[in-house]
């Protein structure tokens, strides 16, 4: 094999492992994408795509990107069409990815399964593996080739908007354990997972979709947690890391003491110095790096969004992730080239490894089973069954100071109900609970209450504060909005507990004790779906036992919020 171009030793070697056919077909490939380099640089953009499924075969024939984003819809057989027919008119095989993290991150169409938090709260790797294994078999199905997961933050900060329910906890030794499971899982399964968020979240309770956020450890701090997290991933063999819109001051400092602010708070998507020296350098990192979103507002409130893109390849990322027009991203790429502000040698060197991904999950030998047999490989009824454990064994009673658990519709028989639904970014009213009618049907007179209507606990049996609200993008802040939910200011300030037994129930964010430190009773169930909603009432009925363990802190660190 001749080596005119880029040698591809580095292909041979973990994680990517390539046999000389598979070299082969990387060389070949490359050489062919020489004569056009719109089309070269087009394999180091993934686009996102949203909306109905027919509307897309076109725009990305038309554009020949690196690889698609699906954000998929409800019918299983649209979805499996699209991307087929993607794949099919494609000249290199393409990169299919979605963030495989459960909860409202499964496919709608399959299994439905915990988020993280929910299987650090179970604490079982052997539930993790068959949980991600579920997801993985679907995802393979579907075609998807590519998961960025697992989150390996560490959700120190209990404010933490981004982190809490999409990663497993606040302790690295529970969180290695389980996203190495699911690392291992995914890629036995033929799916590339993604170590994120380089170099790390969950200190700043901020979100990264709306402002750069800051890992404030130190050197020390950091190699002895989220330094031992992604080394971990590295020998674990992860085929991909994503840069993210995260700061990383102390290290930039260590490595150039006289460092500006500018320099010190760039962003990892941005820096050379935090994504190609530490994690490709002194990491040893030598799988593909992927940018964050290239959109969100942590990139673009340090430069223009088409800067940016250009930024993050110059600093190490081989993909930028998302373009909102490629065309026009794609010529400033070629004006920076042309003007010598990024080399072609560093463009080279990310499609290689682009190619070398995808060498190394034999896109190029894929073979695909027909739709209607793939069907039959969704919801099925054992995965339904895995999906079952794994949510009747996560509901947490983190506090029961009155032993109010379990109930009955003979003991708490009149039911008041204050929630403000599940919150959702992507839709634009909150959506109801399945809890009201489940307790129904079991036997209770529920209420829900209306929101500035009187409010008089002491004519019912239990009063439960439901909320649903799992940490997703844009959300800023999470907390126990009083005023929100109540609808009047003066019943903001009203408590139920002295008159009435009360407890909160949370599907999602685990932290409401901050804002309700003497709530009696607290069950923390991390995840909105309606398979949680069930278990936790089965918890709450006697049916089933809570789970003993709690994945974070509930208490926030309050003294009082024990009482």
């Amino acid at each position: 094999m001749t080596h005119d171009f880029p040698p591809l030793d580095h292909l041979a070697k973990a994680p990517f492992h390539l046999d000389d056919a598979s070299l082969e077909w990387v060389e070949n490939t490359y050489s062919s994408l020489q004569s056009d380099l719109d089309i070269k640089l087009a394999q180091l953009f993934i686009i996102g795509l949203h909306g109905p499924a027919h509307l897309w075969a076109d725009e990305i024939k038309r554009l020949r990107p690196g690889g698609v984003t699906r954000f998929f819809a409800s019918s299983a057989q649209e979805e499996m069409t699209l991307l087929d027919t993607l794949q099919d008119q494609a000249d290199i095989p393409m990169f299919v990815s979605a963030d495989l993290e459960g909860s409202r991150m499964s496919f709608t169409f399959g299994a439905q399964v915990p988020n993280p938090l929910a299987l650090a709260a179970v604490d079982d790797t052997d539930l993790t593996r068959r949980v991600y294994g579920v997801l993985a078999d679907e995802a393979v199905a579907v075609g998807a080739n590519w998961s960025f997961t697992p989150v390996v933050d560490i959700n120190a900060a209990f404010r933490s908007a981004i982190v809490a329910t999409r990663g497993f906890g606040s302790d690295p030794d529970r969180i290695a354990r389980h996203a190495m499971t699911q690392v291992d899982v995914l890629q036995e399964k033929g799916i590339a997972a993604c170590l994120k968020h380089w170099p790390g979240e969950g200190y700043d309770d901020r979100d990264q979709h709306l402002v750069t956020t800051v890992n404030p450890l130190s050197v020390e701090d950091w190699n002895a947690t989220f330094g031992r997290l992604y080394r971990d991933g590295i020998d674990r063999g992860v085929l991909s890391v994503m840069s993210a819109h995260i700061a990383l001051p102390a290290y930039v400092r260590a490595v150039k003491p006289d460092a500006t602010l500018e320099e010190a708070y760039c962003p990892a998507s941005l820096s050379p110095i935090l994504t190609q020296k530490l994690l490709r350098e002194e990491l040893g990192f030598n799988g593909l790096i992927i940018s964050d979103a290239s959109e969100m507002a942590g990139a673009t409130s340090v430069m223009e969004a088409r800067d940016a893109k250009v930024q993050m390849l110059r600093a190490g990322c081989d993909i930028v992730l998302f373009t909102g027009d490629m065309r026009a991203d794609i010529d400033a790429i070629k004006a920076a080239l042309a003007d010598g502000t990024l080399s072609h040698d560093r463009i080279n060197d990310a499609l290689i490894r682009v190619l070398g991904l995808k060498a190394a999950l034999k896109l190029h030998r894929a073979e695909r089973k027909p739709i209607t047999e793939r069907l039959k490989s969704l919801a099925t009824p054992a995965s339904l069954a895995i999906a079952d454990e794994a949510f009747a064994r996560a509901p947490t009673l983190v506090k029961d100071v009155n032993d109010l658990f379990p109930i009955t519709p003979e003991s708490h028989k009149r039911v008041l109900i204050l929630t403000t639904g599940i919150a959702s970014p992507i839709h634009p009213q909150p959506i109801p609970l399945a809890l009201p009618d489940m307790m129904r049907a079991r036997g209770f007179d529920v209420t829900v209450y209306e929101k500035g209507t009187p409010y008089a606990p002491e004519t019912f049996d239990l009063v439960l504060y439901v909320m649903a609200e799992e940490t997703l993008l844009t959300r800023s802040h999470i907390f126990l909005d009083w005023a929100r939910l109540m609808g009047d200011f003066r019943f903001s300030m009203k408590r139920s507990w002295p008159a009435t037994p009360t407890a909160l129930v949370s599907f999602g964010f685990p932290y409401y004790l901050y804002d309700a430190p003497r709530m009696p009773a607290v069950i923390n169930a991390y995840c909105t779906s309606d398979e949680m909603q069930k278990a936790a009432l089965d918890c709450m009925m006697g049916d089933h036992p809570f789970n003993p363990i709690s994945p974070v802190d509930p208490f926030c660190g309050q003294e009082d919020a024990v009482l």
